[in-house]
């Protein structure tokens, strides 16, 4: 093989989609491809003309056009075009014109077709548009793990074990020793059909009866929990477990068409994957110090990197994840109260940001805060309260979640106050959207209450979901320093890299691609007025209404999935190698495939902002944002 044949095969093996044909077919194409040169500002292909070739760029950039003249893409060096007329066996859908002088390599549409027939890979990667890719890498990453694909049914060993609400509390510890059951169900017998109005524990028949030596022959409906977290019966075991995560709970009633089916307990799913994130939780919660919490640092890198290699999807993994973090900060503050005693007064501890998002990784810092009942008292209470929250965030700090740099943690005296100061902060920042407003914001009204009086985080939710839709000149300031952080594509698709001093040729995948896309996903959310706080659930509210245009929040979600996916992955490949993760990836460690999927879903964040821009006109200039 000539010099000439061995530099164009070589080439085209560095590229989709012909990395991954044989050898033997890539000399075949080499051999048959028309070497052609175009200037800039030369047609390459014309509307109306018939397709004769696929065309692959060897150097430069070429713009592809929409029939009205609107530019459909810009295309770089290993890209195709073309390829739509010779599909269709039509004129040329998308004219075609070099961008700056350009070396393009003409492949025969025989050659095309027969590629086309005898290789799928080649045959799904040129019938998809960038957005079809996007959406297929996303569905490849959905693998048979059995927690994504398992039912929660499969866990139920036995039909559910109930009794009367109005039984004795000694009658239901008989009944539940005799059954060999950890929880029992309650029934009201009043309603037609009976219905399940309560659950109890052995857990709660320790401390709510026998600790505090009530009379066992009360009435168990005085005892036990009735605000029920359940699960439908259709559901997925992964499902079942973020439950668990997310409501720390240890049993979860399975029902059908309202009916139990059966109880779900910590121990099922645990004795299921042995190494999930609910063994990792169910350990913290035995531990008794802080040094035992330290320990289990890796135990929670190593759930992370099971996850991951299991396929789990970066919900799964971000639910998870943070509900292990959740778990440190309730298990610190049981830890300090054993210390400190009990509360003066209610509070509630919050969690922000990724945590509150349920969309955390094994990176991360702690950002929380306290909302104390309004009859705290500074010089009375703040002693107490200030200990606790040093207590959990130097906690936090030795299992692994370091100081917030910003100090939005509940140890700064701004972010330790009662429910009426934090309501008047909220409102303070959406009448006064001033620079520091919009920054707080950001990370505030990404909320949850995680222990204590969780209805003082619920009505901030309730103040900024009824609050912030009234206001628009709040959601364009919002919009507006959104737009601060772009995606890291230069004019041609080509990737814009960073050079800090320490990482170079690399991207900081959380601060250039997730944390924007959560950003504008939060202000759509915002002007919705919805609740939800994870950015898949808000993304699947909006997706409900039109206030995106149609498969808008489906192309997002998409690249969410796997901008968010792709950082994972770089953070188990960092972990395995002994290093340090970050947030940080190197195109060049991609394959060609992550790579040209990786530029569509910052297409997808691009579009998604340049909508945001014009959904919010006239906007005042940025807030600076590092």
């Amino acid at each position: 093989m000539s010099p000439e044949l061995i530099e164009i095969r070589s080439h085209l093996m560095a590229h989709e989609p012909f990395d991954e044909l044989p050898e033997a077919v890539v000399d075949e194409i080499a051999s048959q491809v028309e070497i052609a040169y175009f200037r800039a500002g030369t047609d390459i292909l014309l509307a109306g003309n018939t397709g004769t070739h696929l065309h692959y760029i060897r150097s430069g950039a070429v713009e592809t056009f929409r029939r009205t003249g609107e530019l459909y893409s810009r295309l770089s060096e290993g890209d195709v075009f073309g390829q739509f007329s010779l599909l269709l066996n039509r004129t040329v859908r998308y004219p075609a014109r070099a961008l700056e002088d350009s070396l393009i390599y003409r492949i025969p549409k025989s050659m095309f077709q027969k590629l086309w027939d005898d290789y799928d890979s080649f045959a799904d990667f040129v019938e998809l548009e960038d957005r079809t890719r996007l959406r297929s890498a996303v569905q490849r990453n959905v693998k048979a793990n059995e927690q994504m694909t398992a039912r929660v049914t499969r866990l139920i060993v036995r039909s559910p074990v109930t009794a009367p609400e109005t039984s004795s509390i000694r009658d239901c510890a008989r009944i539940m020793s005799e059954q060999r059951v950890s929880s029992l169900l309650l029934i009201d017998d009043s309603q037609d059909p009976p219905q399940m109005c309560g659950v109890i524990t052995d857990r709660d028949l320790r401390d709510r009866a026998l600790a505090v030596e009530i009379n066992l022959e009360d009435p168990v409906h005085t005892i036990m929990t009735r605000e029920l977290i359940t699960v439908d019966s259709d559901a997925f075991v992964f499902e079942a477990m973020l439950s668990m995560l997310h409501n720390h709970v240890h049993h979860l009633p399975v029902v059908e068409r309202g009916q139990p089916r059966g109880v779900v307990s910590l121990s099922d799913i645990v004795r299921y994957q042995s190494q999930s994130a609910l063994f990792v939780v169910n350990s913290i919660y035995n531990e008794s110090s802080l040094a035992g919490l330290k320990r289990l640092t890796t135990e929670v890198r190593a759930s992370f990197v099971r996850m991951v290699m299991e396929d789990a999807n970066s919900e799964m993994i971000g639910s998870a994840m943070a509900g292990i973090g959740r778990a440190f900060s309730r298990r610190l503050l049981e830890l300090a109260e054993e210390e400190l005693g009990p509360p003066p007064v209610p509070y509630c501890f919050m969690a922000l940001g990724s945590m509150a998002r349920d969309e955390q990784s094994v990176v991360t810092d702690q950002d929380n805060a306290l909302v104390l009942d309004d009859r705290f008292d500074p010089a009375l209470h703040d002693d107490y309260f200030r200990k606790l929250a040093e207590y959990v965030s130097h906690g936090l700090d030795s299992c692994g979640y370091t100081y917030c740099t910003g100090e939005i943690m509940a140890s700064n005296i701004r972010w330790r106050q009662p429910l009426s100061v934090w309501k008047g902060y909220f409102r303070e920042w959406m009448e006064k959207p001033k620079a520091q407003a919009l920054l707080n914001s950001n990370i505030f009204f990404d909320l949850d209450g995680i222990a204590g009086e969780l209805s003082l985080a619920e009505e901030l939710k309730q103040l900024i979901a009824s609050e912030a839709p009234k206001n628009r000149h709040f959601l364009a300031m919002m919009a507006r320093n959104a737009l601060n952080r772009t995606p890291p594509l230069g004019f041609f698709r080509t990737f814009v890299l960073e050079k800090d001093g320490r990482q170079d040729d690399s991207i900081n995948l959380k601060r250039r691609g997730t944390a924007p896309l959560s950003d504008l996903i939060r202000i759509h959310a915002l002007a919705l007025g919805t609740t939800a706080q994870n950015s898949h659930e808000r993304l699947r509210a909006i997706g409900k209404t039109q206030l995106l245009p149609e498969k808008s929040s489906e192309d997002l979600r998409d690249a969410l999935e796997f901008l968010s996916m792709v950082r994972i992955r770089s953070q188990v490949r960092a972990i395995d190698e002994g290093r340090e993760p970050d947030n940080r990836i190197r195109p060049a460690d991609l394959s060609p495939f992550e790579r040209r999927t990786l530029k569509d879903a910052f297409e997808v964040l691009s579009s998604a902002q340049k909508f945001l821009r014009m959904r919010y006109q006239n906007l005042p200039n940025p807030v600076t944002r590092n």
